[in-house]
């Protein structure tokens, strides 16, 4: 049986990187980063980086987003499900 959390999805063009498997201090990093490059439109909403960060977070831990790390690239992003 096929584990979803470690799928290569064709359609994102990544590997689906589990959260439990990203060391806390470097996911807090990522989560940091994430924010402040795409939700640059929520600075101006009353929300802070440490609200924006656990909001990302709630998601993650919910299933209605997940973090890819592209193979060709080098890269990650955290996108919706």
């Amino acid at each position: 049986m096929e584990d979803e959390q470690y799928r290569h999805d064709a359609a994102e063009e990544g590997v689906e990187i589990p959260l439990e498997r990203i060391d806390p201090a470097i996911l807090q990093a990522l989560l940091a980063d994430f924010v402040s490059r795409e939700w640059s439109e929520l600075s101006d909403a009353g929300f802070t980086q440490e609200q924006k960060i656990e909001q990302v977070l709630q998601q993650l831990k919910s299933g209605q987003a997940r973090i890819l790390f592209d193979l060709t690239s080098g890269s990650w992003n955290i996108v919706p499900v």
